[in-house]
């Protein structure tokens, strides 16, 4: 917080801030003894009618009466991160996409609008990066007639909590009803941590790992259990260089895994292992296969997409030397009906 020559908390943040990263010091209403306080970190998304709206790294807004404001001041655009490579918000959210493509995409300005018959949210929502090339309600009733012309609820993919994201976009979004969903990270790393793992799994636990450039159905039936559409495989193939990896098992394999390389960069998906063969290194053995695989095509860096809420996946990518770039979200249309089929991240 910011504090005077004389020692006083001071606000030195103003309305000419909106778009700014700020922490705010502001009285909390009826607070229990003790507590009188609390402070904020995150972008300034609006500071109108005398109340702030603030946007933090998890999208969660927040908002502050001007008039319960302690201290505040702006401070830099995004923390230093504990470990990974550098990059870009746009750098990371281009390698995401081209790792996970549409079977029909359309530009409006900056913006792709994304749809593949509904499956997956990623590839059926509008990638915002720029300027959609008109005011925005109007490139917002462009997107519903267009996902409305398909029979897919309009939805846009937005994300918050690195320099260069759209913490204002969703504050627009939000201001218009738009419904906030399945809230996801993107982790990055370095890649030969992964292809060279402290604590790799046992060959004789079956670990024997097979690389294809195809999922055949064997990987499918881990993937889905039940059939994939001929669209869904159109997606699961699109990428720069992708790779499938299989842990050969019973009825359906005990492990899989996929990978996309895309320049330095590997893009690791759809590990799965079988419930009754987990635990025993299987997920760092496929992970490792096709870290191995993308070294040799020339990457060094990693990332993956993981949900807030899958505690195990995460634990073992933070093992793994993965740690947090940004936050990516859903958000749906108002009166847009929710998403049917597979309408995972």
């Amino acid at each position: 917080m910011e504090i005077s020559a004389a020692g006083r908390l001071e606000v030195r943040i103003t309305a000419a801030d909106v778009g700014k990263r700020v922490s705010v010091r502001s009285l909390i209403p009826h607070g229990p003894p003790g507590e009188r306080f609390t402070d904020t970190v995150g972008v300034l998304t609006s500071w109108d009618n005398g109340v702030l709206r603030i946007t933090r790294k998890s999208g969660e807004s927040i908002r502050i009466a001007e008039s319960a404001l302690v201290a505040g001041k702006v401070v830099p655009s995004a923390p230093a991160r504990r470990r990974g490579p550098a990059a870009s918000y746009e750098e990371l959210a281009r390698v995401a996409a081209r790792a996970w493509r549409p079977v029909e995409s359309e530009r409006l300005g900056d913006w792709e609008l994304r749809a593949a018959a509904g499956f997956t949210r990623r590839a059926n929502s509008v990638l915002p990066l720029g300027d959609p090339g008109v005011p925005l309600d109007e490139a917002l009733t462009a997107v519903r007639r267009w996902y409305a012309d398909r029979g897919l609820p309009a939805c846009l993919q937005t994300a918050t909590g690195a320099a260069g994201a759209q913490e204002q976009l969703c504050a627009e979004l939000e201001r218009r009803g738009w419904v906030r969903e399945v809230t996801a990270e993107l982790w990055i790393g370095g890649l030969a941590p992964i292809a060279d793992p402290a604590d790799p799994a046992d060959p004789a636990e079956g670990s024997e790992v097979v690389l294809s450039r195809e999922a055949d159905e064997a990987w499918l039936r881990r993937y889905r259990r039940r059939g994939v559409s001929e669209v869904a495989l159109e997606v699961l193939n699109s990428g720069p260089s992708v790779w499938f990896a299989t842990v050969p098992g019973g009825s359906a394999p005990d492990a899989i895994g996929r990978c996309v390389v895309d320049g330095r960069w590997a893009g690791f998906a759809a590990v799965k292992v079988d419930p009754a063969r987990r635990r025993r290194g299987l997920a760092t053995a496929v992970m490792a296969a096709l870290a191995r695989r993308a070294l040799d095509e020339g990457a060094s860096a990693a990332w993956l997409q993981v949900e807030e809420d899958n505690v195990e996946a995460r634990a073992l990518y933070d093992r793994m030397g993965f740690a947090t770039h940004h936050t990516y979200h859903h958000y749906r249309a108002p009166g847009s009906p929710a998403p049917a089929g597979d309408g995972s991240p």
